[in-house]
């Protein structure tokens, strides 16, 4: 049988999403700092949604060449027939 391999097991996707989600929190940033506004909008708030959008891609890409799904689509066509 072979060994399933989940994503859970690599260590570099671990190390990109810790390091993505530190960079999700603007604490490296001076206290108390809102300028510039950007469309009224304080430029921390765009750094954390370009954060936010790249943990979003990379659980997608993760997700999608990553995860074995090949063997629970398999199971339920036994079950359908």
């Amino acid at each position: 049988m072979k060994e399933k391999k989940e994503p859970i097991r690599y260590w570099k996707i671990w190390v990109v999403l810790f390091s993505l989600f530190i960079l999700s929190v603007p604490w490296y940033l001076p206290a108390g700092t809102y300028e510039p506004l950007i469309f009224g909008i304080p430029y921390w708030a765009y750094i954390i949604m370009g954060v936010s959008l790249l943990i979003s891609i990379t659980l997608t890409y993760v997700l999608n060449h990553f995860w074995e799904m090949t063997e629970e689509e398999e199971e339920e066509e036994k079950w359908k027939i």
